[in-house]
């Protein structure tokens, strides 16, 4: 059975900014990444498929990357939530983030047939904004790094 997040901060954003193709709820195209807390980190589990496929066997780097960024903003969203004093099942819209930047670095061809866990450590480095240190691996392996600020979506962005 694959590892997946029961209670993912994704499932709680509201309706009008939950199409985002990494991890957004309502697209159906997208990637549906989930991320949730495991002890004081953030987890993401995703199950490549062969339309992710770069060269035979191997995952297509734009995966990986767009692994990193969603992570990333759901990190700091489940941080300030958490901040907040509230839990990804609590009845309670937690604020949402868009990426400020992303660095990623390849570190391990990223095998197909992996299911990949992208594992992130938190840092506030402002009020409105949070770093989150990215790990991917594939079953045991560090495959990826990365970093991403992640800023508070500005009211009404996007309309």
């Amino acid at each position: 059975m694959e590892k997946q997040i029961k209670h993912a901060i994704q499932d709680q954003y509201p309706n009008d900014v939950a199409y985002c193709y990494g991890c957004g709820r309502l697209n159906d195209d997208g990637h549906h990444f989930r991320t949730g807390w495991e002890g004081d980190q953030t987890v993401t589990y995703f199950k490549p498929e062969a339309e992710h496929t770069a060269i035979p066997g191997f995952v297509y780097g734009g995966l990986i990357a767009s692994l990193i960024d969603c992570h990333g903003t759901g990190s700091a969203s489940l941080a300030l939530h958490r901040k907040n004093g509230h839990e990804p099942l609590d009845d309670v819209t937690p604020p949402r983030f868009v990426t400020a930047s992303l660095e990623v670095k390849y570190l391990k061809p990223t095998p197909i047939e992996a299911t990949l866990k992208a594992v992130g450590t938190i840092e506030e480095i402002h009020p409105k904004k949070f770093k989150v240190i990215i790990e991917v691996f594939a079953d045991d392996v560090q495959c990826a790094s990365g970093e991403v600020i992640a800023a508070v979506m500005p009211e009404g962005f996007g309309k």
